[in-house]
């Protein structure tokens, strides 16, 4: 199920889909709320929820985008069938997508006017950075390895 998060800053030329099995893209679109308000240029595609037909989703999605907008598509699993659906349209000019997205990566693209292949990449990179495997370090009271970097 598409639902748009179009209320707030008016008309962007970068639109983000965020798309995921179950309500993940929903519930990612929640957070970003709460963290940055509301979000102007996120749609979310809630799939196989519903029962509604994705692939109708996303053709209505795209014949709503003008001519020359960016848009960058997320999607939940590399190779998963919100992704591959998503692959079809990367024939559109001005288009990307992004697989196995996290919600560091979503609220960094939430913050951007425009983006390039080269600043997609550094911000995947910058998202791949952010994920831990977080120890308590007993000596010392705090998250192992950060000493004193926690917050």
């Amino acid at each position: 199920m598409l639902s748009a998060y179009n209320f707030g800053r008016g008309v962007d030329s970068l639109r983000l889909l965020l798309g995921s099995h179950g309500h993940l893209a929903s519930g990612m679109a929640t957070a970003i709320e709460i963290l940055a308000g509301p979000q102007t240029s996120l749609t979310v595609l809630d799939a196989y929820v519903d029962g509604r037909n994705i692939d109708e989703e996303l053709k209505a999605y795209f014949a709503s985008v003008p001519e020359g907008e960016t848009v960058v598509m997320l999607s939940d699993l590399y190779g998963g069938s919100v992704n591959q659906k998503m692959y079809l349209y990367l024939d559109r000019p001005h288009t990307f997508l992004i697989a196995g997205v996290n919600l560091a990566l979503v609220l960094e693209l939430c913050m951007q006017e425009e983006v390039t292949l080269d600043s997609l990449q550094a911000l995947t990179e910058q998202s791949r950075q952010m994920q831990r495997v977080v120890l308590y370090d007993q000596d010392e009271g705090v998250p192992a390895g950060d000493e004193g970097e926690f917050f």
